[in-house]
């Protein structure tokens, strides 16, 4: 076992004209050693292709994360989907990455353009093995990860972006390779990878998809842990304890609240520094205390962070409004979003009496809430979550 994990990122959109994605991705973990992704292109677009491409990646991630054979798998998926009687072709296409003890990854590809892997900031020409499986030709490859691989699957979409605007035969495999080549070398993450490259064929599209368009992107990194204190513990005589566990831990150190700040810095015997600068109207002022690397307010800021986090895991619209700015909630993004692999929350379950004020929308529930679902966000972005709560 290394100290390698997979960032994992995705981005879709969907055919001009209609309402649901005919790609789909879905990631199972069958174990903490294995990550299993599968990216499913269902024939055509609309409703049918997306009933098509869900069935199909459910399929394959449920029996693989079950450890049945490639084989099984894709001899189910053909007697489940037959061939077009039509076209001639397979109702729905898919990519397999199966990401094993963070040392190898298997790659599975049948019918979706082949993926692009970038090793030191170019492109490798991966070796390949053709097989044929029920009647399909499958291409396998196995691969020992290095640090800073990136990984890049597609649908037909991004190649076929700009066909009759931008290019006459479409965006060609050479051209998204260096696009992504020039791309790597800045050390965006894996969802701000794949956003960039499927935004890039909207335009080539003229942001009317002539076809349901995804990326998703895996990028192999070292990990990077990362702890948040949110809240004083229940009872007091805690507070200690809580405040051993949580500064004896490795990496970066985030603590949110003004009551939980005021007994950390007891606890350290450092003064509090607060601020009154507003970065942001809607976001409390930061403070500061000697041995922490970021002090913010409490609820409100870390609904801000929800905010940010919800976006993040979608469409990804308010990258540009955390990425560079300065207020709390932005700081916690940078730090949770883009340098964590592996979260350990600790949150304090005591009730704060100026919450109880019937004028304001924050209760005891909200803030357990807001910890709740803030971990499911990360957790999608294939973050190492653990909670604990004093």
């Amino acid at each position: 076992m290394n100290d390698l994990c997979a960032e994992i990122g995705y981005k879709s959109i969907i055919h001009y004209g209609e309402e649901l994605c005919g790609d789909h991705i879905d990631i199972v973990e069958p174990d903490d050693d294995s990550t299993v992704i599968v990216l499913s292109d269902g024939l055509g677009s609309g409703v049918k292709a997306s009933i098509l491409s869900t069935l199909t990646s459910k399929i394959i991630s449920t029996m693989m994360a079950e450890g049945l054979s490639l084989e099984e798998c894709v001899e189910t998926i053909a007697a489940t989907l037959p061939v077009c009687s039509l076209r001639g072709v397979a109702y729905s296409t898919f990519t397999i990455i199966h990401l094993k003890n963070n040392e190898t990854a298997e790659l599975i590809q049948y019918d979706n353009p082949h993926i692009i892997i970038i090793r030191d900031d170019k492109n490798w020409e991966y070796p390949r093995t053709e097989m044929n499986i029920g009647g399909k030709k499958i291409f396998k490859s196995v691969v020992k990860l290095q640090e800073n691989d990136i990984f890049i699957a597609m649908s037909d979409g991004c190649p076929h972006a700009g066909i009759g605007i931008a290019y006459n035969f479409g965006w060609k495999r050479e051209d998204i390779i260096d696009f992504m080549e020039a791309l790597s070398q800045v050390g965006y993450t894996a969802k701000t990878l794949s956003t960039m490259l499927v935004d890039e064929c909207n335009e080539l599209y003229g942001h009317k998809p002539g076809d349901d368009a995804t990326a998703c992107v895996v990028r192999i990194r070292k990990r990077e842990p990362m702890n948040m204190l949110f809240g004083p513990p229940s009872n007091r005589d805690d507070a200690e304890r809580m405040m051993s566990l949580f500064f004896s831990k490795q990496g970066k150190h985030i603590i949110c609240g003004g009551t939980t700040s005021s007994i950390a810095a007891k606890f350290l015997r450092k003064p509090l520094v607060a601020s009154l600068k507003f970065e942001k109207s809607d976001v409390p002022p930061i403070a500061k205390i000697e041995g922490v690397d970021l002090v913010t307010e409490g609820v409100i800021t870390v609904n801000k962070v929800l905010e940010y986090a919800k976006d993040y895991i979608g469409d990804n619209e308010l990258y540009d409004q955390w990425i560079h700015s300065e207020d709390g909630a932005s700081l916690i993004c940078r730090l949770l979003f883009i340098e964590a692999t592996d979260i350990n929350f600790y949150v304090g379950k005591a009730v704060n009496p100026a919450h109880q004020n019937p004028d304001l929308p924050i209760n005891f529930h909200i803030k357990m809430n807001l910890v709740d679902e803030l971990s499911k966000c990360l957790r999608k972005m294939g973050k190492k979550i653990k909670v604990s709560y004093f």
